[in-house]
C-alpha cells in the first residue's frame, strides 16, 4: 500500500477530495480515509466495522434481556418498564417511536451496569447510535450491508468533530458526547436512504445544533443520572433530524461551523459543568443525598 494520507479539516473538504480520489459515496470516502491513514487494507477496515455492527446489535439484545439495575438505585430497570408500557398499548406515538426510546435507554443502562457496549463515540453516549440507527434500519428492512456502510458515515462525522473540537464531556460538556452521538446517528440514518452529501451534512448539523450547550453534570460521578435519559433525548433528536434532512430541509449553518460553535460554547462552560460533578444536577439536594449514601456504602 502506498504511503499516502487523506487530510481533512472539516466536512467541506470532502466534496473537493472525492472527485480527486475517484470516489462517489461518503462511506467509500471514509473507508479509504481509514485505510490510508492507518495503513490497513480496506477489506480489514470493513471486517472490523462488521464486528462493530455485531457488537452494537448484541448490546441491544443483551440490554433488553433483563432489567438493568445499579447499586446506586438511580438505574432501576427503566427500559424494562418502557417495554411493558409499550406492550400494554401505552405508546404515545406508536411502537416504533417507543422502540427508539427503549433501545437507547437499555443500552445506556447496560453500560451503567458494566455490560459490553460500543463507545459511539463515548461510553456515556453509547445508547444513541444503536437506539436510533438500528431501530430505523430494522423498521425499514434496510439490507445489512447498507447499515454497515452507514456506520462509516457515523464514524466519519465523529472524526470530523474530534478534529475541529472534541468528543469529551470533560472538555466540552455533554454536547460533545450526546450531541456528537446524535449528529453521528442522524447522518448515519440519512445515509441509509440517500448518498447525497448535503442531506447527510444537514442531518448531522441539525443533530449537533439542537443540543448545543448541553452540560455534563453526572450525579455521584457515575454515568447514570442524567446520562441515560440524555441518551434517549439524543436518539430521538437524531431520528427527527434525519427525517428533516431527508425531506429536503437544508442546514443554514454548515456542519463545520456548528462544530466550531460547539467548541466555543464548550470552552466557555465552567469546569463545574464539565464532568466534575461539581455543578448542575450533581449538586442538587437530592443528588447530594444520593452521593452521601453511596459514599457511606463504600
Amino acid at each position: 500500500m502506498k504511503a499516502r494520507r487523506i487530510r481533512v479539516n472539516g466536512f467541506t473538504d470532502i466534496p473537493r477530495l472525492m472527485p480527486r480520489l475517484n470516489i462517489a459515496t461518503l462511506p467509500d470516502f471514509f473507508i479509504l480515509y481509514e485505510s490510508l491513514n492507518k495503513s490497513i487494507p480496506s477489506n480489514e477496515i470493513i471486517a472490523k466495522m462488521e464486528r462493530v455492527l455485531t457488537a452494537l446489535e448484541e448490546s441491544v439484545a443483551d440490554a433488553l434481556s433483563q432489567p438493568n439495575k445499579t447499586e446506586s438505585g438511580m438505574i432501576a430497570g427503566g427500559a424494562s418498564l418502557l417495554q411493558q408500557y409499550s406492550a400494554a398499548g401505552g405508546s404515545l406515538l406508536g411502537s416504533a417511536f417507543s422502540q427508539v426510546i427503549c433501545n437507547a435507554m437499555a443500552v445506556a443502562e447496560h453500560n451503567a451496569c458494566m455490560g459490553r457496549i460500543v463507545a459511539a463515540p463515548t461510553a456515556g453516549s453509547c445508547g444513541v447510535l444503536p437506539g436510533a440507527l438500528l431501530t430505523v434500519a430494522k423498521l425499514h428492512k434496510i439490507p445489512r450491508e447498507r447499515v454497515l456502510r452507514s456506520l462509516f458515515v457515523a464514524g466519519g462525522i465523529g472524526e470530523i468533530i474530534s478534529i475541529r473540537a472534541s468528543l469529551s464531556g470533560s472538555t466540552h460538556g455533554c454536547q460533545a458526547e450526546n450531541g456528537s452521538a446524535s449528529a453521528m446517528s442522524a447522518a448515519a440514518i440519512a445515509a441509509l436512504f440517500v448518498d447525497d452529501l448535503s442531506t447527510i451534512e444537514s442531518a448531522a448539523a441539525f443533530g449537533l445544533k439542537n443540543l448545543l450547550g448541553l452540560t455534563c453534570d453526572p450525579v455521584g460521578g457515575l454515568v447514570e443520572l442524567p446520562c441515560v435519559k440524555r441518551n434517549v433525548v439524543a436518539a430521538v433528536n437524531a431520528v427527527a433530524c434525519a427525517e428533516m434532512a431527508l425531506a429536503g430541509i437544508k442546514t443554514v449553518i454548515p456542519l463545520d461551523e456548528v462544530i466550531d460553535a460547539m467548541a466555543a460554547i464548550g470552552n466557555s462552560i465552567p469546569s463545574t459543568l464539565r464532568e466534575t460533578s461539581q455543578g448542575g444536577l450533581a449538586v442538587t439536594e437530592t443528588a447530594q443525598r444520593i452521593t452521601a449514601a453511596m459514599r457511606g456504602k463504600q
